[in-house]
């Protein structure tokens, strides 16, 4: 089934979107400049990773109904959103320096909540810092998506250089939005967020947005799951069949010992516009013991 999908879909299944709601912001820069963080409130953290070319603000309506007394962390990364671009490798600089980050502010007892690449991120953080991450919530994210999206692909062959990517690259942007509208349409049933979803593809520095997503395509966590001791929460989107969805969730996350695996119904990749009372009701439940 999947051998079939296109190339068009398959990027759709990591792009992200931003939602704004008014909060009192404290914004920091970290040097490298591969991320800015946001925060909100005061306590333990809880350490909140948007998906690709999402916007930490794309959380703040999830802030709003978690039940949470903490003080929350909210991501954004560099080349999408405004935020100036790095060199190439994106999602490694990004993981270390998060962990970095992790290690000098003394967190403890930490939270993740990530979507997408941010669960991704989520899974190689928890591997790395066992000792400090308490629980993680993954949201439709796939520890190999290259795996189900390309089956037989070895990672050695997506290269930053390569005929897909020179094409992305060299689109007007006329092309590029008519494709980021497709893209968006496929990440949600929420009609009134696909503008939103397409406005932040657009906008996204190209060689960040095309290279970054040949690192994800690359990436496998398959083994590194191994490495999380912390209890997870994974939340899957039913779209486009949730029995295939559900047999490739419980396949990909084989070596992962504590987790509880839901699947909402009736969503796509943005479960929490999909789905948003059933998605603040699980982690919630998931989270009922971390509130302090």
């Amino acid at each position: 089934m999947y051998k079939s999908i296109k190339t068009i879909f398959l990027v759709a299944f990591l792009i992200s979107s931003i939602n704004s709601f008014g909060f009192t912001k404290n914004i920091s820069e970290v040097t490298p400049t591969s991320f800015l963080v946001e925060t909100i409130g005061k306590g333990k953290p809880v350490l909140y990773l948007p998906g690709f070319a999402t916007p930490g603000s794309i959380w703040k309506e999830t802030v709003e109904n978690i039940n949470l007394d903490r003080k929350s962390y909210l991501f954004s990364y560099a080349g999408f959103n405004g935020n100036a671009p790095i060199k190439m490798p994106w999602y490694a600089t990004i993981k270390n320096d998060i962990i970095s980050y992790v290690k000098d502010q003394n967190m403890s007892d930490v939270v993740i909540i990530g979507h997408s690449m941010g669960g991704n991120l989520a899974v190689d953080i928890a591997a790395a810092l066992p000792n400090k991450i308490s629980k993680i919530i993954i949201v439709d994210a796939l520890p190999c998506m290259r795996e189900v999206m390309m089956p037989n692909v070895p990672a050695e062959t997506l290269q930053y250089e390569s005929p897909y990517n020179n094409q992305m690259l060299n689109m007007d942007a006329n092309q590029f939005n008519n494709m980021a509208k497709m893209m968006a349409a496929n990440m949600t049933y929420d009609e009134s967020k696909k503008e939103t979803l397409t406005n932040w593809i657009t906008k996204a520095d190209r060689k960040t947005w095309v290279f970054g997503y040949t690192d994800l395509l690359k990436l496998d966590l398959r083994e590194a799951l191994k490495d999380v001791n912390c209890e997870v929460l994974i939340l899957g989107a039913s779209f486009p069949d949730v029995v295939v969805a559900e047999k490739n969730y419980q396949k990909q996350y084989a070596n992962l010992a504590n987790k509880t695996l839901k699947m909402a119904s009736k969503s796509k990749h943005f479960v929490m516009f999909d789905q948003p009372e059933w998605f603040y009701t699980s982690v919630n439940d998931f989270l009922i013991n971390e509130t302090k």
